[in-house]
């Protein structure tokens, strides 16, 4: 009998991440189950530095071929700008030379990595899956980044152009699909698979001591860490001022851990040190295997946002492995995440714009050890029945599998 030719799958990703990198890893593990399924994956990416302007290599089974295009997450909108667009006109160059691919799927931000898939569409007839993780342009609208209306218009056309001609879209939250359901497409082209937890990755165990001396993380204290970016969007500022107010009051029970970079981290530690806070801690990003260590220490986790309407529709990767870790959730958007944290009992909200309702949670979980328990196990539960990798690659292997 003659070998049979696998389907291959040209997966275009900008910021894809392996676990042994700091950042979101999405894309592996979905790339991981359709390699398990049989499928051959092919991810097209990019990364700052390498001798080459494309180099081919494959980790764990994926097939990556990496564009030297730098990036960063305290680059400014220029520079943000003329990243995209480098990647965008140069993945499209690459895929366009890739052979015998039976189905592109895309994943956004930003929203130009569907010019690849859309060109691949138009001029190789081949179908593609748009995935959708922030609602591009309206989040960087919202946010003030892009003020001209030419280019907001022509924004809005592209980014209606990609859902219509998409075979299929997934996106991240509830509230992404109502915003894809905003431009006409209707609900049966659309299915939200949201951030995976990896409970695997993220569990409960004895504190790592070592870890906690390294990190000079108080296990005295009660540690409420925010991990991953530190960027505009996430309206950081909020939990500097809740250390400020405790330090005003004389309360030094609470250590705030700020784990990972972005955009906004240098000016943070800076405000941090006028206000001489000793309750703040910060942590450059680490491989997961190190994040989970930290978040294992950590008494809770916050999941903050920048109080701006369209920032309610995130799915962020913190939230999802802080319940694989089995730690209480505060968040501070009034989204889809607020509704999850009190209908699960794992944990609560708090306003944005309030930071002494913050310090009124965290003195009040801290005299309520059966509560923490009881949440502990909650976010725990929710990990393991409904949002762990397991269940949600599955489905994302079982949606794409329609349109190979």
């Amino acid at each position: 009998m003659g070998k049979i030719d696998k389907k291959k799958i040209l997966y275009i990703h900008q910021y894809f991440i392996t676990p042994k990198q700091s950042g979101g890893t999405r894309s592996y593990w979905l790339s991981q189950e359709l390699i398990k399924k049989g499928y051959n994956v092919t991810m097209l990416t990019a990364r700052n530095n390498q001798e080459t302007l494309i180099q081919r290599q494959c980790i764990d089974g994926i097939n990556v071929i990496y564009i030297k295009n730098s990036y960063d997450n305290s680059f400014g909108i220029t520079k943000r700008i003329f990243s995209f667009i480098r990647f965008m006109i140069l993945s499209t160059i690459i895929a366009l030379k890739e052979k015998k691919v039976d189905l592109v799927f895309a994943t956004s931000t930003p929203l130009t990595v569907g010019v690849p898939a859309l060109i691949l569409h138009w001029f190789k007839r081949i179908q593609f899956v748009f995935e959708v993780r922030d609602l591009w342009p309206e989040v960087p609208i919202q946010m003030g980044g892009i003020k001209n209306k030419l280019v907001i218009n022509i924004l809005y056309q592209f980014e209606k152009i990609i859902y219509r001609k998409a075979k299929h879209i997934i996106a991240l939250s509830p509230g992404m699909v109502d915003g894809v359901l905003k431009q006409g497409i209707n609900s049966d082209k659309i299915s939200m698979i949201p951030n995976m937890a990896k409970i695997d990755e993220f569990y409960i165990r004895e504190p790592n001591v070592e870890i906690a001396n390294k990190f000079e993380i108080d296990l005295n204290k009660f540690n409420i860490t925010h991990f991953g970016a530190m960027g505009q969007a996430n309206g950081l500022d909020y939990i500097i001022n809740a250390a400020y107010i405790l330090k005003t009051i004389g309360n030094s029970n609470f250590d705030f851990i700020f784990l990972g970079d972005g955009s906004t981290k240098n000016s943070l530690i800076q405000k941090s040190k006028e206000l001489k806070l000793e309750n703040i801690k910060f942590i450059d990003a680490q491989s997961m295997n190190i994040v989970s260590e930290i978040i294992n220490l950590s008494d809770c986790s916050i999941v903050s946002f920048s109080n701006i309407p369209i920032l309610r529709t995130n799915s962020p990767n913190k939230l999802f492995d802080t319940l694989s870790a089995g730690k209480p959730l505060i968040v501070n958007s009034s989204g889809w995440t607020k509704k999850m944290v009190e209908d699960n009992k794992c944990g609560a909200f708090v306003d944005p714009t309030k930071p002494e309702e913050l310090i009124l949670l965290l003195q009040f979980w801290k005299t309520k050890p059966e509560l923490m328990e009881e949440m502990c196990k909650n976010s725990r539960n929710l990990a393991e029945t409904k949002y762990d990798k397991s269940i949600l690659t599955k489905k994302f292997v079982k949606t794409i599998s329609k349109y190979v």
